[in-house]
């Protein structure tokens, strides 16, 4: 039997005149007449299953008026937010993550997640006859201005000065018509005229004067927004005052302003510039535990930096933060990403990233298929490449000159020459990309590294017809060519082309023709090539006729020698100093040679010559020219003689290691090495197991040694 119980209370209150303290949940007015109020409240009680938590309260007295809500609704709101549910219970069970408080300072976020939106002016209606006035006004010339202003058809009140102030292009007239308004001393200047200067001044790239009127805010303290310190930091960066940026952004972070997205995505831009990685990294993990997003402006920033270091850990670390954030590369950061993983030397990555790229729908640009054709000739992936190219063709995907010219050096690097001819034939009909002095260059460099002479005359002859002019890279490579086959005279004569074409001659190409003179075997042939040298650089020629001279002694080769290469550009002095053994060596100067050898080693040009551990002894001529090798060789074996005849400890192996070829037109050293060692009857031969290595044992060696020394010295 159901037993029900119910208990009415009548509760009386009064609310007093005087009370100002009253409860925060009365919304209604109160009267100022004291009146009491009946309130009934009603307890049921059931053991039904028809409880009164599925049944509203019938007895609870509503008031019949919404101007004047009960204690019961005035209460719902609050009960619906502060009485706790299961579902509540349960979560506030459950432990939550340990965080760390300082009760005595607020948490500081890293940045301001939205971006400062601009002040809005009110409409004005004379903004027709003033963009008219701020459009004659940027067309004036300087001398003009002035007389312009006093044409201007409104006083300049601050709407109106801002409007004009705004509308104007050029940073110079902005400038000018900002100072003028300050002049006139009609209204005091705020932060939004000094920002919409600046942002002026940005797209002029004048940063000196942008922190000039940061300066001069400062001094008559006018506040600096987040606007402000934006642009500042970002025409810091456009300017690449770097130290700058970074100079304004800390002094951002004093003031207590946070920084908005773009200033934040410059500033790590500018960290990442400067190759502080570690302070990329902090920024970037404070801003994202602050609730940032990033964007992928922001991943292309990391992907540059950690792709300028050949960082591949730090581009997976990208990849990896951009599935997690649930971000969608776009085309920059595919293009970024795909150099990055050039740098790295990734090319199966690579070509991964760029099927992942065309699988979302994004269609390649010229830069995204010129990074890839750089990694695949690179990695000499020719098979690639050419894969490449056709799909390049029946997708009809975008191609421009550094495309072009990529593909051909790319074949260059290779040795296809026949694909690269059918390049250089498509470039000759598209209406777009018709080939220039680079992509003849390119072609001259194909057919230069063949030996074929008679096209790379040929691509020469065509060049003089169309007025296309040689570059430095062209020359050296068509100089190269015509050296190797002995075509002196047809050298001389692009010699001179290239010098009344005002083609500035640098270092790499006075050892080309360095080279060239110590393959001439005709006297005739090497004066020619010295006296084009010579209008180069007459001090090296002076030092060729100086190592000829017989009676020239050790120390002045030495002087002479230190002052050719103090001179000389780092990456050529080495290839100098192998030339000039090379023409020793054509002249019969075997003693020059040997000197200018121990030169060159001794001023640093050849650290890696010779290699010693306990169980063996190697020479890499990897990077000598071929008479310089030989030399290298001659010198080395008499050495280890001396070291037999005084019988002391020697390895158990000895190693020559003088590279093997691996590209097309690559001849490399070991054919004229092992003739050399034949000729010697030196114990080395070409080893099975290590591609361009000769060996030889300790046994060997000694036994070849003791053969060639007479028996009264070994006893």
């Amino acid at each position: 039997m159901a037993a029900s119980l119910s208990t009415a209370l009548d509760v009386h209150f009064t609310i007093p005149k005087t009370d100002t303290k009253r409860p925060i949940f009365f919304t209604s007015p109160i009267r100022h007449n004291p009146t009491k109020k009946r309130l009934a409240i009603s307890c049921n009680s059931s053991t039904s299953e028809t409880s009164s938590s599925t049944k509203p309260p019938q007895n609870i007295s509503e008031s019949p008026s919404p101007k004047n809500p009960s204690l019961s609704d005035q209460l719902k709101p609050l009960s619906a937010t502060t009485l706790s549910t299961k579902d509540h219970q349960a979560q506030l069970l459950s432990r939550p993550k340990s965080t760390w408080v300082n009760p005595t300072r607020p948490k500081r976020s890293v940045l301001s997640l939205q971006r400062q939106k601009k002040s809005l002016y009110s409409y004005n209606p004379q903004i027709r006859e003033l963009k008219l006035f701020a459009k004659k006004l940027s067309g004036s010339g300087e001398d003009e201005f002035e007389s312009v202003l006093e044409t201007i058809p409104y006083p300049p009140t601050r709407e109106n000065a801002l409007l004009i102030l705004n509308s104007l292009r050029p940073w110079q007239k902005t400038r000018l018509f900002f100072n003028w308004i300050k002049t006139q001393n009609v209204f005091p200047m705020e932060t939004i005229f000094y920002n919409v200067t600046m942002k002026s001044l940005r797209y002029g790239l004048q940063f000196d004067i942008i922190e000039e009127l940061a300066n001069e805010m400062v001094s008559n303290e006018i506040q600096l927004d987040n606007i402000t310190y934006s642009t500042i930091i970002t025409c810091a960066k456009k300017c690449s005052r770097f130290d700058k940026a970074v100079e304004w952004f800390e002094r951002m972070y004093k003031t207590g302003l946070m920084p908005d997205e773009v200033t934040y995505s410059a500033i790590l831009d500018v960290y990442a510039k400067l190759g502080k990685v570690e302070e990329v990294l902090s920024l970037y993990e404070r801003g994202v535990a602050s609730g940032w997003k990033p964007d992928p402006i922001t991943f292309s920033v990391l992907a540059k930096m950690f792709g300028e270091a050949g960082d591949y850990d730090g581009i997976r670390y990208v990849l990896q933060e951009m599935k997690s954030l649930d971000v969608q590369p776009n085309l920059v950061v595919y293009n970024t990403l795909l150099e990055a993983m050039g740098k790295a030397g990734k090319p199966g990555l690579a070509r991964s990233l760029f099927e992942e790229m065309v699988d979302s729908g994004l269609t390649p640009n010229e830069k995204t298929l010129t990074a890839l054709a750089k990694i695949y000739g690179k990695a000499r992936w020719a098979k690639d490449a050419m894969d490449l190219w056709e799909r390049m063709k029946s997708n009809n995907w975008p191609m421009d000159f550094i495309l072009y010219n990529t593909l051909l050096n790319m074949c260059a690097d290779l040795g296809l020459v026949e694909e690269a001819e059918m390049l250089f034939k498509d470039m000759k009909i598209s209406e777009k990309c018709r080939p220039d002095s680079w992509t003849f260059t390119a072609m001259l460099n194909i057919y230069g590294s063949g030996g074929n002479a008679d096209k790379s005359m040929d691509l020469f002859e065509e060049m003089s017809k169309l007025g296309i002019g040689l570059n430095i890279m062209g020359c050296t490579c068509l100089v190269q060519c015509l050296g190797k086959a002995r075509r002196i005279d047809d050298l001389v004569r692009v010699f001179n082309v290239a010098i009344d074409g005002g083609v500035k001659l640098d270092d790499r190409f006075c050892g080309c023709l360095l080279s060239v003179a110590s393959l001439c075997d005709e006297s005739e042939d090497f004066t020619k090539v010295l006296a084009c040298l010579k209008q180069a650089n007459p001090k090296l020629v002076a030092f060729v006729k100086l190592i000829e001279g017989e009676e020239t002694s050790f120390e002045t080769l030495k002087e002479e020698f230190r002052a050719v290469v103090r001179d000389a550009a780092v990456e050529t002095r080495r290839p100098f100093c192998n030339c000039l053994i090379d023409i020793c060596r054509k002249r019969d100067l075997h003693g020059r040679a040997h000197e200018l050898l121990y030169l060159g080693t001794l001023y640093g040009l050849y650290p890696d010559l010779h290699h010693k551990t306990v169980k063996e002894w190697s020479l890499d001529v990897r990077s000598l020219s071929v008479g310089a090798a030989l030399t290298a060789l001659e010198e080395w074996m008499g050495t280890l003689t001396k070291f037999v005849q005084r019988d002391e400890e020697l390895p158990e192996l000895f190693s020559a290691h003088t590279g093997s070829g691996t590209h097309k037109f690559s001849q490399g050293l070991a054919n004229s090495f092992d003739s050399h060692v034949k000729k010697l009857a030196a114990p080395f031969r070409q080893s099975e197991e290590r591609a361009g290595h000769f060996v030889a044992t300790r046994e060997d060696l000694v036994t070849w040694v003791q053969s060639r020394i007479p028996s009264s010295v070994i006893a």
